[in-house]
């Protein structure tokens, strides 16, 4: 049993480390495409009409919502959530099997 938990822990941290380095990798690729974008607008029109702003916005709000996720700052979409849900889903269904055959 302890050992089922310690694997349990190890899985968890692994996953969340994943979904961290996932997020890492986003911001990375945010932080230059946009700064290329940034460039980009001001080469054509010196920030007159400053377009790139819709991009960043745009992803930005994908890439918070990915923090939201990695960083386990969302309580409706963390692993203990989602434990919880699967003991519950898996008890109601237990309990309809066991009403189902009495």
């Amino acid at each position: 049993m302890e050992l089922e938990d310690k694997e349990s822990k190890y899985m968890r941290a692994k996953d969340r480390v994943r979904e961290m380095k996932k997020f890492y990798t986003s911001l990375g690729f945010y932080v230059v495409f946009i700064g290329f974008l940034a460039a980009l607008n001001y080469y054509t029109n010196e920030f007159r009409y400053m377009w790139f702003l819709w991009a960043a916005f745009g992803w930005g709000i994908g890439l918070i919502f990915q923090a939201l996720k990695a960083f386990n700052w969302a309580p409706f979409m963390n692993k203990d959530w989602e434990d919880r849900k699967i003991k519950e889903l898996m008890d109601k269904d237990d309990e309809v099997s066991n009403n189902r055959w009495n």
